[in-house]
């Protein structure tokens, strides 16, 4: 079974200060997980994890990584923007982008960035962007047909907007080596979320190939090949967690029997992984408001789809433990709900749980990725608090929650906003 890493003790200390809900992230878990994945990759010199930003945009997180070695993988001027605030600049930075506006490409140059090409066209557009092109590019690579390992299909690259054929990749080369650049990159993603440790090792092999072969061919000198995200969680508690040590060895071995010997020994490694960098070391919790007896059993909670919109999204599954209650038998089934006009908005369906009561705490597992980032306002909702659990025990508040005068902001080119300003100040008197 998944075991928080607060108590129900914690969390009632927690809220005297902070309303549910809230996420809480272990600052233990992500610094402990990233010195592991810099230890697996540790065979190769020039070894760089560039944390997605998109998975958890939190700059006091992103400071903890970028104290141990991360740069930050960025995907928009924003991202750009957050990385730039804690310090990071030129080759900490991969800006991997897809129809990208022109001032994104010409603020990523600002910062020195390293741009990762998402397509062919992409070239003539980003010399026009900025008057040149960088001695320092990558460009993003789609096999097409499907993407299979010894477990069967894992994704559908060619039926993915993403990333340029293997004849334009190659073109896509001669051109920006005729052009100046000098040093070159390969990056792919071709699968989200596995939990098998065959995946890197596979995928290194197909582009550690393609390196040899394009290094040849066009006479350009790989000097990184990123292996991009795709390393997954194990949101549910019967699937076996992936090894990060057992993961890089695998990639150790492509490199040895596959760069090594074509005299490609110097090339570095990228990562750019964020649900395996941050996932299981976020949780949002939540209290039981409501409970209902129609058809079905339902415990609504006063968090909703706005707080963590992939269950909803996706059907996404997140185990739920009512803190205090993690050894009574699970003899209830229930639908776990928020509050929105939409009925989607279930954290868990036919779930299997403890007897909940009205003021028990859930903590929802696995949020710590692609679960406050994925956000929104629907029904006039507000999102929640951002608490960091530090090692020493403490909490700090690294986001606060947003109110009602955040979601009229923007409201501030009409004549209402100051009938709005009003109701907020009578509100608050």
């Amino acid at each position: 079974m998944k075991k928080p890493f607060v108590t129900k003790q914690q969390v009632e200390d927690i809220v005297k200060d902070f309303p549910t809900p809230f996420y809480l992230y272990d600052e233990k878990g992500l610094v402990d997980n990233a010195k592991a994945v810099y230890d697996a990759f540790s065979w190769n010199k020039g070894f760089k994890e560039y944390f997605a930003v998109k998975a958890t945009p939190n700059p006091v997180l992103m400071e903890i990584l970028k104290s141990l070695g991360c740069g930050f993988d960025c995907s928009s001027e924003t991202e750009l923007m957050l990385s730039q605030a804690i310090g990071a600049s030129g080759a900490d930075i991969m800006f991997s982008s897809n129809d990208t506006p022109a001032r994104e490409y010409a603020y990523a140059d600002k910062l020195g960035a390293i741009i990762n090409l998402d397509d062919f066209t992409h070239i003539d557009f980003l010399e026009e962007t900025i008057g040149k092109i960088p001695e320092t590019i990558s460009c993003r690579y789609n096999p097409g047909g499907v993407f299979q390992m010894s477990n069967g299909i894992m994704d559908n690259p060619g039926d993915s907007k993403y990333g340029m054929t293997k004849d334009q990749l190659f073109e896509a080369y001669k051109i920006l080596r005729s052009k100046g650049a000098r040093n070159f990159g390969i990056h792919a993603f071709l699968a989200s979320n596995t939990v098998t440790n065959e995946y890197y090792p596979q995928l290194a092999g197909q582009l550690f190939e393609l390196a040899v072969e394009l290094q040849k061919e066009t006479g350009c000198k790989i000097a990184f090949i990123n292996l991009s995200g795709g390393v997954g969680i194990p949101y549910r508690p019967d699937q076996e967690a992936n090894d990060i040590k057992a993961i890089g060895e695998g990639v150790r071995r492509q490199f040895e029997n596959i760069l090594v010997p074509a005299g490609m020994g110097d090339v570095s490694i990228f990562t750019e992984m964020g649900r395996f960098m941050m996932g299981p070391y976020g949780a949002l919790v939540t209290k039981a408001i409501h409970e209902k007896h129609i058809y079905k059993e339902y415990i609504g909670v006063d968090a909703c789809a706005v707080n963590l919109m992939r269950p909803a999204m996706y059907g996404s599954y997140h185990h739920i433990t009512v803190l205090g209650k993690e050894n009574e038998p699970l003899d209830h089934v229930y639908d776990v709900t928020g509050s929105l006009c939409e009925n989607n908005d279930k954290f868990a369906i036919d779930r299997q749980l403890p007897e909940i009561e009205m003021g028990d705490y859930l903590f929802i597992h696995d949020t710590g990725a692609h679960g406050y980032a994925m956000g929104y306002n629907y029904n006039g909702k507000l999102k929640c608090a951002e608490l960091l659990l530090k090692e020493d025990g403490s909490v700090q508040m690294i986001r606060r929650a947003e109110t009602a005068r955040d979601y009229f902001a923007t409201f501030d080119c009409l004549e209402i906003a100051d009938k709005l300003n009003h109701i907020l100040e009578s509100e608050r008197n």
